[in-house]
């Protein structure tokens, strides 16, 4: 597609999705952590597999910052496979030859589910920034909700990595009764200053871009595309490794075969985070960008517990499987040995894997056989207990 048609293609998806909706209506609020009753709402999302006769074999995917419902089929704007295509489908992991996997977009993000860029009944205009904010525990809310619309009572598995991840501690925590598996992956009970930091300097980029509008810009018909494009080279350095740049760039030039002495794009990796801000641009809107890094800002799982994170576990019957990645220093490992630590001290089921991958946060994203063995492994193992 054309960098126009792509835009179209995104804006279109956020009313009409090609993909799965479901509607609440006035009856049926979202209670947001915020106090603020939003309704009425929708929620996009996707399904693969087959639900059996016993209900037993739902499997929820929970979603990154910056993905969406289609995490193992073609994407309807960029035309690119499912974002965790490696995890999920005949024969994966996440087998959908065995489970009925679901996996929904986010309240508050941009592919078809209830955000800021979705018109506001009350005025008939766009939310914008007049939409409330968001938590992790909203967004675990609304997929509860869902799951009820779905006539699925128990989960069977709950998995996501970095914010999915997020939501499948807070899935475990507030409710515990419904998860049988939960396997939280290249994540934190907890979004670490330094975190928070980047965050805000991805939405300061956002925000002092002049086509910006105070949020208001697709009424006037224009987006904040410079800002969002370096809101998101900033981000995805942190994806990455040191160890994965160098190996995939180095220093190397870019189709030239010396320096230019300008201030154009001399290096490989110079041009590669242009073209990922550029690409990113196309499917992403720059206010749901504000709303999910926030949402992870404000998570602190020990918090909502007495400052207790096995609280938040405890008499927990659900089984563990924490993995993280060597290399990734957005979520390093400490991270996940918190949350293991917290489960040891509740009693809870888990076992711990830190895999080692040279190539950063995104790991979980990438084909890594330890990952694929691991979880694969896991599920087996419980589907054999839980008679699927």
């Amino acid at each position: 597609m054309t960098g126009d048609a792509l835009r179209y293609a995104s804006v279109s998806q956020v009313e009409s999705p090609d993909s799965l909706v479901a509607h609440f209506g006035p009856e049926r609020p979202l209670v947001l952590d915020s106090g603020v009753a939003l309704s009425p709402f929708q929620i996009a999302y996707q399904t693969y597999g087959t639900l059996n006769a016993a209900r037993s074999n739902a499997v929820l995917v929970c979603h990154a910052l910056t993905g969406d419902q289609h995490a193992a089929n073609v994407h309807p704007v960029t035309g690119k496979p499912g974002w965790w295509s490696t995890m999920i489908g005949p024969g994966r992991p996440i087998d959908t030859d065995r489970y009925f996997v679901v996996c929904s977009n986010v309240i508050g993000g941009c592919l078809g589910s209830t955000g800021p860029s979705s018109v506001n009944p009350a005025t008939g205009q766009l939310w914008a920034l007049a939409f409330p904010l968001v938590t992790i525990r909203d967004m675990v809310r609304a997929q509860a909700m869902l799951m009820d619309y779905l006539g699925i009572g128990t989960l069977f598995c709950v998995a996501g990595g970095s914010m999915g991840g997020m939501q499948v501690l807070e899935w475990a925590a507030s409710y515990p009764e419904r998860v049988y598996t939960a396997m939280p992956i290249a994540t934190a009970a907890i979004h670490s200053a330094q975190n928070i930091a980047f965050g805000e300097v991805g939405r300061q980029a956002i925000m002092a871009d002049p086509d910006w509008r105070g949020g208001r810009y697709l009424e006037a018909g224009v987006r904040p595309a410079q800002g969002l494009a370096v809101a998101r080279m900033g981000a995805h350095i942190t994806y990455l490794s040191e160890s994965a740049l160098h190996r995939k760039f180095g220093r190397r030039l870019q189709d030239r075969a010396a320096p230019t002495f300008t201030f154009d794009a001399d290096f490989q990796v110079e041009s590669y985070l242009r073209h990922q801000g550029e690409a990113f641009v196309e499917r992403f809107d720059a206010n749901s960008y504000l709303y999910v890094t926030r949402a992870m800002d404000y998570f602190d799982l020990a918090g909502s517990h007495g400052g207790v994170l096995a609280n938040a576990f405890r008499g927990s019957k659900t089984r563990f499987c924490v993995a993280s990645f060597s290399s990734d220093w957005l979520f390093p490992t400490s991270d996940s040995r918190a949350v293991v630590h917290a489960l040891n001290a509740a009693g809870a089921s888990v076992s711990f894997v830190e895999i080692q991958s040279d190539k950063g946060h995104d790991a979980f994203l990438l084909d890594e056989p330890e990952l694929t063995a691991t979880t694969g492994g896991f599920l087996r193992a419980a589907a054999r207990m839980r008679g699927i």
